[in-house]
């Protein structure tokens, strides 16, 4: 059975990406963007991403995290990962 994935890791995962704010992104191609990064870096890889962007770049990963959050919450859970957690994206 395929479980959607919950939106806070469908968050940190697009914010780990490689996609960029300035990109001119559709839903099929951040679903497809968000399935790649949580199969690359798994879920635990991409909130230590975000982590270290945080740590690093405070202003900058705030930014991204903002458009990460407006882009995750127009799109469905993505199916085919781990359904964890509340459906919220942290930070």
């Amino acid at each position: 059975m395929t479980l959607p994935i919950a939106a806070d890791v469908q968050c940190e995962a697009l914010f780990a990406s490689s996609l960029q704010s300035t990109d001119t992104v559709t839903a099929e191609v951040a679903t497809a963007e968000i399935t790649r990064t949580i199969q690359r870096l798994g879920p635990t890889g991409c909130a230590s991403r975000m982590a270290q962007e945080f740590g690093d770049h405070p202003e900058e990963a705030r930014d991204r995290m903002r458009w990460a959050r407006e882009l995750t919450a127009q799109l469905s859970p993505v199916l085919g990962g781990p359904a964890v957690g509340p459906a919220r994206c942290a930070a």
